[in-house]
């Protein structure tokens, strides 16, 4: 037990910090002591209980589960939203979400790999701020951009959109993302510019990517850079739970082999895996098994995803079946990660 003076220069210490709102080099001044003895006093206060620290989570902030799943899936970090149960609406808040993260973790090195037919990181290019300080970085285009006419604005505008937000300069990758035969992809290999974009990926060192299920979204359906229901068949046979770039794997995260990958332009499973920082956007229900894949073969290290999703997440981790709707959230704040 401290001594009745050390506890009133405790007391007194605490309270011109905490109450008043002094820095400590104010109160090194005002006190005549030295700034290692006002620290010092400081966390000894904690340890006696003169001071204790309580942190008020906010409406809408769920830091209990982010905290869960970076425990039980080994992520760097987690950012969970609350969402309405609609896939344009989940599109919209984890697109709002992920332009936050990257506004505020972006670094001046980073070179940004992004997957161009996300409807989320669509969302996130919609809501991010132009940089008050040009960083230089390069955007490189991971996944072929080229399709659909109509569609194909929404991969140019995701990539050149991004580069010029963040003052940096877009590579994009002038080719489908899923071609006829393994020979045209031979050929699209030896064209220059797409040459250009895939030399530079073992350059990059943040991957911006979505998650998609064995059924393509409507976005990406629409690009046409998808497989026939006979290949989907195929894919669902051979385990496939879902996708990044194109690339598919099972439950696990492993690769699923076929015929079909050597007909794809996009970044491989493997070099993905190189990359420092890979940061998906995904969440819906209808993703539930193809994120739990991604996240299982350690595809990706940072998560943006719905709460419901989250939840579900951490369930099924549990091996308990996962819950569809806002009104089966039990989610236990006390249960151990």
């Amino acid at each position: 037990m401290a001594r009745i003076d050390e506890l009133r220069l405790m007391a007194k210490v605490a309270r011109m910090y905490h109450e008043l709102g002094m820095r400590q080099s104010e109160i090194c001044s005002r006190l005549n002591i030295h700034q290692s003895t006002v620290s010092r006093v400081l966390q000894r206060a904690e340890r006696e209980g003169i001071v204790r620290i309580t942190v008020s989570l906010p409406p809408g902030t769920h830091t209990e589960v982010e905290e869960a799943l970076q425990s039980r899936y080994g992520l760097d970090d987690a950012v969970v939203v609350d969402c309405l149960e609609d896939e344009a609406q989940i599109a919209h808040d984890l697109g709002a979400a992920a332009a936050y993260y990257l506004e505020n973790t972006l670094k001046a090195s980073d070179v940004i790999g992004i997957s161009c037919w996300s409807a989320a990181l669509l969302e996130m290019v919609n809501a991010m701020r132009p940089s008050q300080r040009p960083k230089n970085n390069r955007v490189i285009q991971i996944l072929g951009g080229v399709g659909s006419p109509n569609a194909e604005v929404h991969a140019t505008q995701v990539t050149r959109r991004l580069a010029a937000l963040i003052g940096g300069e877009a590579t994009l990758l002038p080719a489908p993302g899923v071609v006829g035969s393994a020979s045209a992809r031979d050929v699209l290999f030896k064209d220059r510019f797409v040459r250009e974009a895939l030399d530079l990926f073992p350059k990059v060192t943040l991957a911006l990517v979505g998650i998609g299920a064995t059924e393509p979204s409507r976005g990406l359906a629409s690009s046409g850079n998808i497989f026939s229901p006979r290949e989907i068949s195929l894919l669902a046979s051979k385990g496939a739970a879902g996708d990044i770039c194109l690339r598919f794997f099972d439950e696990t995260g492993r690769q699923v082999v076929t015929e079909l990958n050597d007909r794809v332009i996009s970044m491989e499973l493997d070099q993905l895996r190189q990359v420092r920082r890979v940061v998906a956007v995904a969440g819906g229900h209808r993703k539930i098994h193809a994120i739990r894949g991604a996240l299982a073969g350690k595809l990706v290290n940072v998560l943006i995803t719905d709460l419901t999703s989250a939840e579900n997440l951490l369930r099924s981790f549990k091996g308990e079946p996962a819950a569809n709707g806002r009104a089966q959230r039990t989610f236990r704040q006390n249960q151990k990660p």
